[in-house]
């Protein structure tokens, strides 16, 4: 809770704050990469930096963060910094580190608006940063000791037994474990940090969905290769697909994410496009291994049945649980090899399936395509607190800060 000092400043200044933050940010991360080169190995994905994704990020956290603080005093916004925690959690991300950030997000408020920044103004924006600073960092504190870990232990080897050929662009991993430090399983829905060592001797790192229940020996995870559109190659990806193969040993994190399946005994409607099929196909495992009887239903929207990644295991297990059902639309025309409810030509239409009653629903794809279908649930009367999301990369949505 901010102080009675520092409340009526920060609302005064949040309006010129927010107006300028897209700025701060970008000055800030140029700054810290300046004095702290060292960040970029293995904590920050330089693609994000190179596309603005990370400043967009960052900047709508921080002007959320403080917009509740004075909207909702005495209230975090838990679902914004629980995605935070989780994500750093899976990087590693130490406590010393915030006051690196620190440093550098403040001289950058500074620089950019200059004389604005009076001491009161300063100290006030300071109180911010440390509300938000520790808030994580205790949060960050529980994910690690749940995990019975510390963040320089997260990460661990893990030697590639299968190289699984989905589709021409996405790929699947299974992994094995090459140690004998204990596993913990993770929890359906969540991501490991897979940390790759490129040409430049940088390691990058980048989060993939889980795709299979794990058994204690292995984990499962897709990749898709990002590519086109005009964009440079994802270098990761483009090094996954193409020179790791079976035998080669990957470094990993353990799983994290707090976009996971609860028990709540209720259906279940998985909403996906693309390769945002990944944590819906986790999810489904962990649903056949668990011996569900709920009824299930899957929502998934593709250019074309052929770039349907994991639909030979989705399939199987819609199979194996005894009231799930398959719905899939096809941009390239309502044809289907699969033993599918209904199959659909266009974009998806939630309005085309009859939805049970009182559902959790999850969503994972494109941002227009979560936009569009969670904005039809809430229309059709959908609690948006039963509508979970998943953002691959940083979250320039945050359609679920309260």
């Amino acid at each position: 809770m901010l102080s009675d000092r520092s409340r009526p400043i920060v609302e005064a200044t949040l309006p010129v704050v927010a107006d300028n933050i897209k700025e701060i940010a970008e000055r800030f991360y140029r700054h810290m990469f300046t004095a702290h080169p060292e960040l970029l190995d293995g904590i920050f994905n330089r693609g994000n930096q190179v596309s603005g994704a990370q400043q967009q990020a960052l900047a709508g956290s921080v002007a959320a963060f403080a917009s509740n603080l004075i909207n909702r005093p005495g209230r975090l916004p838990d679902r914004l910094l629980s995605r935070i925690g989780h994500k750093h959690a899976s990087l590693g991300i130490r406590p010393d580190q915030y006051q690196i950030v620190h440093d550098h997000l403040m001289w950058a408020i500074a620089d950019v608006l200059g004389d604005a920044v009076t001491p009161e103004v300063a100290a006030a924006w300071d109180e911010v940063y440390w509300l938000m600073a520790y808030a994580l960092i205790n949060q960050e504190r529980g994910l690690y000791s749940a995990r019975g870990v510390t963040p320089e232990t997260v990460w661990r080897q893990w030697e590639v037994e299968q190289k699984i050929t989905e589709t021409p662009e996405v790929v699947t991993f299974v992994v094995k474990r090459i140690d004998d430090r204990l596993v913990k399983t993770s929890l359906p829905g969540q991501y490991v940090t897979v940390q790759m060592p490129m040409p430049d001797g940088v390691r990058q790192p980048r989060q993939y969905s889980l795709t299979r229940a794990d058994d204690g020996e292995h984990r499962q995870f897709t990749v898709k290769w990002v590519h086109g559109d005009g964009k440079p190659d994802g270098e990761v990806s483009t090094l996954l697909h193409n020179a790791v193969n079976v035998g080669d040993v990957l470094t990993m994190s353990l799983p994290f994410g707090d976009v996971v399946l609860y028990d709540a005994g209720c259906p279940v409607v998985f909403a996906s496009a693309g390769i945002g099929i990944t944590p819906m196909a986790g999810m489904l495992s962990h649903l056949v291994t668990a011996g569900s009887h709920l009824q299930i239903m899957l929502l998934h929207a593709d250019a074309d049945e052929d770039s349907f990644a994991l639909r030979h295991q989705i399939v199987a297990d819609i199979a194996a649980l005894p009231d799930a059902s398959l719905y899939v639309w096809y941009e390239h025309g309502a044809e289907t090899r699969l033993p599918v409810a209904g199959v659909f030509a266009g974009l998806m239409d939630v309005s085309q399936v009859t939805l049970p009653d009182n559902a959790a629903y999850y969503l994972c794809g494109p941002l227009p395509f979560m936009s569009a279908v969670r904005s039809a649930l809430i229309e059709r009367g959908v609690p948006a607190r039963d509508i979970q999301y998943e953002v691959f990369g940083p979250d320039l949505w945050q359609a679920d800060v309260e």
